[in-house]
């Protein structure tokens, strides 16, 4: 039996409206990452393999040993994923490589714990899915509106969906760094998915914690909106780095448009 736990049913996949759904698509994506200016190292890993349309951010746990080494794992274990024309397979081949980092994770040291989140966008025109645990996230940019596609894995979410504190307390409470799910940190991985269908023009934004927790939401869907795909995401990195840098940066921007 595997040891991934979807939280979801599987999902049963709709079939494209022909007329709309079914136009064929083009992805672009830009991606950086930052040292910041107040850790010695970089706990964050990132993959922008467009060819496969898959992209991942893994932000290695700083408060664990090696965070590096653990947020490699989960890019390494995804970096040879070849994509297939079954979507089912694709899915079971991705579940299975993130298994297969966490596996890696727990054997890198014993006595001992190291971390990562995950966020990956997997695109398979004319949908995209989500497969995440840890707080860090995707956003998408849809005719002017910008929606969080994944919801944090942390200890002040939890409080929130139980009333306890509201939305704007937990940008800044004390326990925000306290994440609930990681690769790496218990046997059983339990990853979380969703999916969408997309449109031409949406753009899609995976980030670690260490962009978003600097910037305000109005500043990242400002600058979200403007121009290609690598200025926007160096335009984010840059606001993030000014803001003092107190961790490591990692973003990427993906862009679907009409062929």
């Amino acid at each position: 039996m595997s040891s991934i736990k979807i939280d979801h049913p599987p999902i049963a996949v709709p079939e494209p409206d022909r007329q709309r759904d079914a136009v064929p698509l083009a992805w672009t994506s830009s991606a950086r990452t930052h040292v910041g200016f107040v850790r010695a190292g970089n706990e964050d890993a990132y993959l922008d393999a467009r060819e496969e349309g898959l992209w991942v951010v893994a932000d290695g746990m700083g408060g664990h040993s090696r965070g590096d080494q653990a947020s490699q794992a989960v890019v390494n274990a995804l970096v040879t994923f070849q994509r297939s024309h079954d979507l089912t397979q694709n899915i079971e081949n991705l579940e299975a490589r993130l298994l297969k980092a966490n596996k890696q994770c727990r054997a890198m040291i014993k006595g001992k714990v190291i971390g990562s989140t995950v966020a990956a966008l997997f695109a398979f025109d004319p949908f995209c899915f989500f497969l995440w645990a840890g707080d860090s996230r995707i956003y998408r940019l849809r005719d002017g509106v910008m929606s969080q596609m994944t919801e944090d894995h942390s200890l002040v979410q939890e409080m929130c969906a139980l009333g306890e504190i509201t939305p704007e307390e937990a940008e800044h409470h004390p326990s925000s760094n306290i994440i609930t799910r990681a690769v790496g940190v218990h046997d059983k991985l339990r990853l979380e998915m969703q999916y969408t269908t997309v449109h031409p023009g949406d753009r899609y934004l995976l980030c670690s914690d260490g962009l978003y927790k600097d910037l305000m939401r109005d500043e990242i869907k400002a600058l979200l909106e403007k121009g290609p795909a690598d200025y926007a995401v160096n335009r984010l990195v840059d606001l993030a780095l000014e803001r003092g840098g107190g961790d490591n940066v990692t973003a990427i921007v993906v862009q679907a448009e009409h062929i």
